[in-house]
């Protein structure tokens, strides 16, 4: 038989599987062309009462219980519904360009023991996600996995690892079980920021800190005209914001799966127009600009209903969570500075043992 006929005839059955298969499964991205998101395991999942058996009882009657439970998938836990709707933001890209790479790509990245995969796995086809890569590094840091995979946002349950990424120059944020749990968009990612320290450096939060409100205000319009530094979170948006591009060239721009907003305690006749002139000079835009001027944040995501909300302040992660948000603490900045032993978070990053 002739090359050209071979050729033919193999891509005729290569066309004849794919219709015979709509549900196959596509080939992750390449490392290295993705947006890649970096879950832990208790972040994707809620595992709280086998988080207490560890805590509790110890890492032997931990690997038990899981070995004995495997078949029993996990439910979903606080990143499962933006680990979905990035997934739906995935299936639009491939249908508009479909050799492309850019696309999101979701790691499952956990300090958990190997033994735990089995379960892990069968909750996540039961749940038809598809995440193909794990990284299960058995109690070792997992900065390294994360760096190899250039990772674009690392989401954990474990304060101490999202606070060693940050250092490590990872976007990253910690995020916890919830106990309102609001519905949100299946076809639309959503996500919400604040501005200081998490989008921008801490360089204003810091002189509002050291020498209050009236300060602050001059501070910024003298300098409204000179962009802030990038805060941890910066590139995260620079990658959702070349994800929306691509969208707007196929002519999708009001219908684009993926919308942003900037959710900022600053006020906009004040302090805003620096914050918006520092993401134009990025490149920069969010879709939403909400300026509260130090009203709570709860009540307006409440409206937004987004995947997920990232703040540097524990007072507006749980005022948010509070009202059924996602939110996500980003421990960056000056605001980090709470005292010994008070506050969520300070206990948090101090739990004796975590498994994420």
């Amino acid at each position: 038989m002739n090359k050209p006929l071979m050729k033919e005839m193999q891509t005729f059955w290569e066309r004849k599987e794919n219709k015979s298969s709509p549900s196959k499964k596509p080939k992750p991205p390449k490392p290295q062309n993705a947006i890649t998101i970096a879950v832990s395991s208790r972040a994707l999942f809620n595992m709280d009462q086998e988080q207490d058996i560890y805590e509790h009882q110890g890492m032997e009657d931990y690997l038990n219980y899981q070995i004995q439970h495997e078949n029993e998938p996990f439910t979903p836990g606080p990143a499962f519904p933006f680990v979905k709707a990035v997934e739906a933001v995935n299936a639009r890209l491939r249908d508009l360009y479909p050799d492309s790479e850019e696309l999101f790509d979701v790691v499952l990245m956990t300090s958990n023991h190997a033994h735990v995969g089995l379960r892990l796995i069968n909750s996540i086809n039961h749940h038809q996600l598809f995440i193909e890569r794990f990284c299960m590094t058995g109690g070792n840091s997992p900065i390294g996995y994360l760096k190899a995979y250039h990772t674009n946002l690392y989401l954990s349950a474990d304060s101490l690892k999202v606070r060693e990424a940050i250092e490590e120059g990872i976007a990253a944020a910690t995020v916890f079980s919830q106990g309102k749990i609001t519905e949100v968009s299946e076809t639309q990612l959503r996500v919400a920021f604040d501005g200081d320290a998490v989008l921008f450096s801490d360089e204003s939060e810091r002189i509002y800190k050291a020498h209050g409100l009236d300060k602050f205000f001059e501070h910024e319009k003298a300098h409204e005209n000179k962009p802030l530094d990038h805060g941890p979170l910066k590139g995260f948006l620079e990658a959702l914001g070349r994800l929306q591009q691509k969208f707007y060239a196929k002519g999708q721009r009001l219908d684009c799966p993926i919308r942003t907003y900037l959710v900022t305690a600053r006020s906009a006749a004040s302090s805003g127009t620096r914050a918006l002139k520092t993401l134009r000079s990025w490149g920069l835009e969010t879709d939403e600009a909400l300026f509260l001027a130090g009203a709570p944040k709860g009540p307006m995501l409440e409206k937004i209903r987004p995947h997920i909300f990232f703040d540097d302040q524990m007072f507006h992660v749980e005022g948010a969570a509070e009202l059924g948000t996602v939110a996500a603490h980003v421990p960056y900045g000056i605001a980090q500075r709470f005292p010994s032993k008070t506050g969520k978070e300070v206990k948090k990053d101090f739990s004796a043992k975590q498994l994420v």
